[in-house]
């Protein structure tokens, strides 16, 4: 005949067998509720920095491309429009720019990328107001913009879109993994949520950027500029 124990003898039998396997068990509690996830400026002034080295160019530029090869990206300095871009053509070394201040940047292109919404256009494109494109996004210590006046593609989706050809100098670039965080002259990139997150922490501007969707951060970390969720979208 077997006897049956009491429920609290049972409980403490449970718990003795339990201590000695080294096992735990988590009971949910249903009233809890998980914290926001921090603002993207906050995760970028907390996120701990890597280790740049890999990531230096010949003429100190901070150039990485993403995991999924989506995006590209360059701690940079630019002289007015001019932009030093290891992956783009520029004039930025010309005598006639040198004369102009030069200042930090972080610069961005994506393969595949949302189209800018009507509020984030900066540029009437020579007074056209045509060809201000998506695919681009430009940080300077004092503004973030997303999109430019251009015709045809960036050099990101000529290397990475859907006709890409997979080389060049983009090709050749470090890959910066998820987390990882470079920080040149003030502003900092980070690869940020299946995309990248660019911001001068100290002034409250910054931009995110995946194929999706994208921010535009300003006043502070307190207006920002949001795409909404669609299918990607390319010229």
């Amino acid at each position: 005949m077997a006897v049956r124990r009491p429920l609290a003898t049972a409980a403490v039998a449970v718990l003795a067998v339990l201590s000695g396997t080294g096992c735990s068990v988590t009971v949910p509690d249903p009233g809890y509720t998980p914290p926001p996830p921090l603002p993207a400026l906050e995760q970028l002034r907390r996120a701990p920095l890597t280790d740049a080295a890999a990531f230096r160019t010949a003429d100190a530029v901070l150039a990485f491309v993403t995991a999924d090869r989506n995006i590209v990206c360059a701690l940079t300095s630019a002289r007015g429009p001019h932009l030093n871009l290891p992956y783009e053509s520029n004039n930025f070394g010309d005598s006639a720019n040198r004369k102009l201040d030069t200042v930090p940047v972080a610069h961005c292109e994506l393969a595949v990328y949302p189209e800018p919404q009507a509020g984030d256009v900066r540029d009437n494109c020579g007074g056209t107001g045509l060809g201000y494109l998506g695919g681009a996004a430009l940080l300077t210590p004092g503004r973030a913009t997303y999109g430019e006046c251009r015709s045809g593609v960036t050099a990101m989706e000529s290397a990475f879109g859907p006709q890409g050809t997979r080389d060049g100098v983009i090709a050749s670039l470090p890959v910066l993994p998820e987390g990882g965080n470079l920080e040149r002259n003030g502003l900092r990139c980070s690869a940020y949520d299946s995309g990248v997150a660019c911001g001068n922490v100290t002034g409250g501007v910054a931009f995110i950027v995946s194929r999706d969707h994208y921010e535009v951060i300003s006043g502070g970390g307190k207006k920002p500029s949001t795409s909404p969720p669609e299918a990607p979208k390319t010229p």
